[in-house]
C-alpha cells in the first residue's frame, strides 16, 4: 500500500469528504493485499461490517474480545457474524479472568496505578499480537468525528502510530445518519456494550492514541 504524505492526506481526505463509504472501500481496496477490519461489537459497529464485507466478503475480521462483554453484546455478535458471513479472527487476553480478579481484586478504577497494566493485558496485548500476526497493509475501523478529541484530530484517511493506514468510511457521519444505514439493510444496533478500559465514552483505551 502507498505511503501517503501529509498534504497528499489531506488532499485525499477533502475529496473523499461525501463519498459514499462503499465507495471509499473499494478505492482503498484496489491497491490493498491485506485488509483487516477490526471490531468490538459497540454500538455502530454493524455499519462498518456490513460495508467492509458488503464489497469484499472474504475481508479478515479481528475481534480483540476482552472477556468482560455483556450478555447482549455476545449475542449481538453472533448475529452478525451469522448474518454477515464474518471471518472472525478471534484474539482473547492471556491472562484469564479468575487471574485478574485474584491480581486486581477485580477491575481497577481508572486512577488506580494497577489500570495501566489491567488495560495493557485485556486490550493491547491481544490486539498488538493480532496485528503482529495479521500483518495487515490497510486497517479499516469505524472511528467518527466527536467521539474523542483523539479521534476529532484524524479524518477518513490517517495513520496509525505504527505507520499502517487506517481508513474510517463513516469519520463524518451522524448516529442519526448511522442509524438510518441499519434501519436500510435491515441491521441491529447493540447498546448494552461495556468496555473495562474505558469506562468512560470519551476516554481512548490506547489502541488509537
Amino acid at each position: 500500500m502507498k505511503k501517503y504524505s501529509d498534504m497528499e492526506l489531506e488532499k485525499l481526505n477533502s475529496q473523499l469528504r461525501g463519498v459514499a463509504p462503499s465507495e471509499i472501500i473499494q478505492w482503498v481496496l484496489a491497491s490493498s493485499t491485506n485488509p483487516v477490519v477490526t471490531t468490538n461489537f459497540r454500538p455502530y459497529e454493524a455499519a462498518i461490517l456490513h460495508a467492509c464485507t458488503l464489497v469484499d466478503k472474504s475481508m479478515k475480521i479481528i475481534w480483540c474480545d476482552t472477556g468482560y462483554n455483556t450478555l447482549p453484546t455476545y449475542k449481538h455478535a453472533q448475529f452478525l457474524v451469522d448474518h454477515l458471513g464474518l471471518k472472525i479472527k478471534l484474539y482473547t487476553p492471556k491472562e484469564t479472568a479468575a487471574y485478574r480478579d485474584a491480581f486486581f481484586k477485580g477491575i481497577p478504577r481508572v486512577d488506580s496505578p494497577d489500570h495501566k497494566e489491567f488495560t495493557r493485558q485485556v486490550k493491547l496485548e491481544p490486539f498488538q499480537r493480532a496485528m503482529a500476526e495479521q500483518n495487515p497493509d490497510v486497517w479499516f475501523t469505524n472511528l467518527r468525528k466527536g467521539q474523542t478529541n483523539l479521534r476529532d484530530s484524524i479524518d477518513i484517511l490517517s495513520y496509525s502510530k505504527d505507520g499502517l493506514l487506517k481508513v474510517s468510511p463513516f469519520y463524518h457521519w451522524s448516529d442519526e445518519k448511522l442509524d438510518e444505514y441499519l434501519r436500510e439493510h435491515k441491521l441491529p444496533n447493540e447498546f448494552k456494550y461495556f468496555d473495562p478500559t474505558k469506562v468512560l465514552d470519551n476516554r481512548e483505551c490506547g489502541l488509537h492514541a
